[in-house]
């Protein structure tokens, strides 16, 4: 649909974009009803092949049209379990036996330089739960995840990732966007970026909050930084309507909405042309534009209703808690549960990265290390490996790379907190799990491993920049090709490091 701007002085002056959308009564609502948006208005698609020069070509303008990978892809959309808080590896997924025979001892001269002072680091502490091997490949697994443990031969596990900080902030920082700063995209934007979105009528980067709170890091968990603002993660409420705003109040007469469409156009139109190459402006504008389409699509996305009794119970949906964490709240599996199928609702239609949070630092076991485990696994472990069943069973697995991950690992010593005298661990940055399943990915795998101890990893260590190569790898991106051009540099997600993608556990 082609549009002209107004020409008049007087019209735009005594009706600019502020005082028409403070004017019209819930008008911002009943333009959005509308779907007769141009797509012109979106920004023209770009290419991610390579130019004579052997470059990326710069795009002329962005949007979230779907583009061609830079090879063929083995995933189409990523699901990110996030773990905030750090999950315990020596007491989930690799098993130290020599934490049992050293219980106690002392390990203090071997960890000094990441324990804060002597009087926190007590002796080496051998994990509360019992392991046992599960599937065809026999991976170990420990009790407190006993429906993940169903699902191995699904899932690689990486026993070898490290980082560079032990501080929750800069360490997520560190792993959502390359770099332990913030202000930059984000790996969700990134793929965004790089490769659109199967739907327009959703955003192409979702994030389903916790109703219980944000993460540590809050919005910057799914920001796009320096890249433009249409790549951002878009935040959808769990509980209740989810986003604010998306209905209309009241009815309108279709003759205004017409009218509203109209003059939102113009007005837009001479905004674009007074203010170019502003991507805060387009981003801003596309949004306008994406609320109409999301009133029906989203709608439908989220209405959990759709779903049968067998699947909302093979979930955990209305299953109470069965275990009470001592250090927070453990709700039961219901919401998590509930995101997880929308999670799977949304990559079903086409929505490309959707990042599933959960509240503060749930997994930050500081103290009360087998009490707050089992309310965390309780929580999250039944609706997770549903999850994996239940893509597997739609055949969406192969196209979907699963990951469940937290920031950083933990010490097999023993963190002796005064107040409560009761042991949990504190933050280790140097060796720590992972796993991922479906899109590529090798199931039945287990890649890498920590020293005797679990406090380093030694066999095939893999950094933050190797998990972020192979990641886009497996979407069919280069992490090289794959830049923005920013004050006159290549900005990557993956910096200037060398990363490696990791392909022992690529199919």
């Amino acid at each position: 649909m082609s549009t002209r701007p107004f020409k008049s002085k007087k019209v735009t002056s005594l009706m600019n974009r502020r005082h028409f959308f403070g004017r019209m009564s819930d008008g911002i609502y009943g333009i959005a009803l509308t779907k007769l948006f141009s797509e012109e208005l979106l920004g023209k698609p770009f290419s991610l092949e390579k130019s004579s020069q052997d470059k990326q070509k710069r795009p002329s303008g962005y949007d979230v049209k779907p583009r061609r990978s830079h090879f063929e892809p083995k995933a189409k959309s990523v699901i990110l379990l996030f773990m905030n808080g750090a999950p315990s590896p020596m007491d989930l997924l690799d098993p130290k036996p020599m934490l049992d025979k050293h219980h106690g001892e002392p390990y203090f001269d071997k960890v000094a330089v990441d324990v804060p002072s002597p009087d926190q680091a007590g002796g080496l502490l051998r994990s509360p739960f019992n392991f046992a091997q599960h599937g065809q490949s026999g991976i170990w697994v420990s009790e407190v995840m006993p429906h993940l443990a169903k699902q191995v031969d699904d899932i690689a596990v990486i026993r070898s990732m490290h980082t560079t900080s032990p501080a929750h902030p800069a360490a997520l920082y560190k792993f959502q966007g390359g770099r332990m700063i913030p202000g930059l995209p984000t790996l969700g934007a990134w793929v965004v970026y790089g490769l659109g979105s199967e739907n327009q009528n959703l955003p192409a980067f979702v994030v389903l909050d916790d109703p219980m709170g944000l993460p540590i890091n809050g919005i910057a968990n799914w920001q796009s930084g320096f890249l433009p603002p249409i790549y951002q993660g878009t935040r959808f409420r769990s509980v209740g309507e989810p986003l604010l705003n998306l209905r209309p109040s009241i009815k309108e007469p279709s003759a205004l909405i017409k009218m509203g469409e109209n003059l939102r156009s113009q007005l837009d139109l001479i905004h674009r042309q007074s203010r170019p190459g502003i991507s805060q402006l387009d981003a801003r504008l596309a949004n306008y534009e994406l609320a109409a389409r999301l009133q029906v699509e989203a709608s439908d996305a989220l209405d959990l209703s759709q779903e049968s009794p067998k699947t909302l119970e093979m979930y955990g949906v209305g299953r109470k808690p069965a275990v009470t964490g001592r250090t927070h709240v453990n709700p039961g599996p219901d919401n998590y549960a509930r995101r997880c199928i929308m999670a799977r609702r949304l990559v079903e239609r086409g929505v490309r990265y959707v990042q599933v949070c959960v509240n503060d630092q749930i997994w930050d076991s500081h103290s009360h290390l087998e009490d707050d485990l089992r309310s965390c696994c309780d929580r999250t472990d039944q609706p997770v490996a549903a999850l994996l069943r239940d893509l597997k069973e739609r055949g969406l697995l192969e196209s979907t790379l699963v990951i469940w991950t937290g920031e950083f690992g933990r010490h097999p010593i023993a963190q002796i907190m005064p107040k409560e005298g009761v042991a949990g661990r504190d933050h280790n940055p140097r060796g720590f799990s992972l796993w991922m399943a479906g899109g590529g990915v090798k199931g039945g795998t287990v890649y890498g491993s920590t020293d005797e101890f679990g406090y380093r990893a030694v066999e095939n260590p893999v950094s933050i920049e190797d998990f972020h190569a192979t990641v886009l790898h497996l979407l069919g991106l280069h992490h090289e090709e794959l830049f923005f051009e920013r004050n006159g540099l290549n900005e990557k997600i993956t910096f200037n490091f060398k990363p490696k993608v990791v392909k022992d556990i690529l199919v």
